[in-house]
């Protein structure tokens, strides 16, 4: 048998826990372009839309789902519990137009099924119809046990769902002020956070609790595989989402669209890299220091002089951040955010800057680096350790289908070809030779 190893207290449920395993996924949801315009009021209204006009399909294929796992669960409790899930379905479905208008729109005249829409809604159909990972388990002849796994299985396609749509509502709000009324969106955002909302998603996770007390290890393996995959579809189904403003997200999925113009900016340091470039080009200063007769600079008089100019720059660091953050007064609360203060944040930018060039003028003018061996530099950046995934993020971009990307790596490292040599160790990448 298969083992199920979640996190969470042995008092979750599978699908708390299941949730709580998969939370860097629902992450992703929170960054996409659309509900980064979205929370700002700022997303087209045709994108809006386009969106909502989705549910019927949804809709429509979760009201089967429920009639089928309907069928298998053998608990009259378990069914009856199953039929209100369906019911509340059928009744949002009829209900959806004067909805859209409760939340200030006219409902769209027409709503083609969009791709990621189909991928989902297959897949949740496939899985309620007994086909599991390529196994089609035939629903007439299994005993009623086993009928009880298939109800399990369909729920847990069902489950991430309604928990995604939650989240990202709560999350939104919880940026929002009480009395904000410019965000047009905050009707169907009050709507996903409803107690109702909440009741409804909470009652599809009880009962796949429920119905998975009874399963071996390999069948919660399939729950998991399962909830994971139903995700890993919702989320591609808001990436999928158009959106025709231009945005900035602190991170992307890769997108394979023609249409997609992708800009990275990615920090070098601590982000890319596990460890401090800079760090590691004193080390391997020192070491050259200590492998000649007679070095430009002893290594004992490098370790200290790298570790006064750290210093210095830690404390210069800290006091340009302090002297640009808004403190808190006599205990009060920082003072509320009214907006984004465009000229504010250059001018603070600029302060950061500074700092940096100056740390970098005095590591010049101290001459701690002088006498690295190039070589030597380009093995150290091939064998610097990345942060999980980040090499397969890069990869990713370089095999995407899409032509309009481009990839800017911003470092305040000495020492670009330590940078080169890493990007380039484990990933096709095509960097531009230096000018000059």
């Amino acid at each position: 048998m298969g083992s199920l190893e979640l996190e969470g207290s042995d008092e979750e449920g599978i699908a708390k826990r299941l949730w709580n395993k998969f939370k860097n996924e629902r992450a992703l949801a929170l960054y996409s372009p659309f509900v980064v315009c979205l929370a700002s009021g700022a997303l087209d209204p045709n994108a809006f839309l386009h969106c909502i006009s989705q549910d019927v399909y949804f809709l429509q294929a979760f009201a089967q789902a429920y009639e089928l796992a309907e069928e298998y669960a053998d608990d009259e409790e378990d069914k009856e519990a199953i039929v209100k899930l369906r019911k509340r379905v059928l009744k949002r479905l009829r209900n959806q137009d004067e909805l859209i208008r409760e939340w200030g729109f006219e409902p769209p005249k027409e709503n083609d099924c969009n791709n990621a829409t189909v991928k989902y809604t297959e897949f949740l159909m496939e899985t309620a119809s007994g086909k599991v990972g390529g196994e089609k388990f035939s629903v007439k002849i299994v005993t009623p046990f086993e009928k009880t796994k298939l109800a399990a299985y369909t729920l847990s396609a069902i489950s991430p769902c309604m928990r995604i749509y939650s989240f990202i509502s709560k999350e939104i709000q919880a940026l929002l002020n009480l009395d904000d009324t410019e965000n047009i969106y905050k009707k169907w955002l009050n709507s996903l956070s409803s107690q109702k909302f909440e009741a409804s998603a909470s009652s599809i996770e009880d009962l796949l609790d429920k119905l998975s007390i009874s399963l071996t290890g390999e069948e919660l393996d399939v729950v998991e595989r399962l909830y994971h995959r139903a995700m890993k579809l919702e989320l591609e189904f808001i990436w999928s989402q158009p959106v025709v403003q231009q945005t900035i997200v602190p991170f992307s999925r890769i997108h394979n669209s023609a249409e997609d113009n992708l800009i990275i900016f990615c920090d070098f340091d601590l982000t890319c890299t596990a460890i401090d470039s800079s760090a590691l080009l004193a080390e391997l200063a020192i070491i050259a220091a200590t492998n000649v007769s007679e070095p430009p600079v002893p290594s004992t008089d490098i370790r200290t002089t790298w570790n006064n100019l750290f210093e210095q720059y830690v404390e210069e660091y800290r006091q340009c951040i302090e002297s640009i953050t808004p403190s808190e007064a006599d205990g009060d609360k920082s003072p509320q955010v009214e907006g984004l203060d465009y000229e504010g944040l250059c001018k603070a930018l600029e302060q950061i800057s500074d700092v940096e060039k100056s740390a970098t003028s005095r590591v010049v003018d101290s001459t701690v680096l002088r006498g690295l061996n190039l070589a030597e530099i380009r093995r150290a950046g091939e064998r610097l350790t990345f942060q999980d995934g980040c090499r397969r993020f890069l990869q990713d971009i370089m095999e995407s289908k899409s032509s309009m990307k481009e990839v800017h790596v911003l470092s305040y490292c000495w020492s670009g070809d330590l940078i080169k040599s890493a990007l380039q160790s484990g990933i096709t990448l095509y960097l531009p030779p230096k000018k000059g």
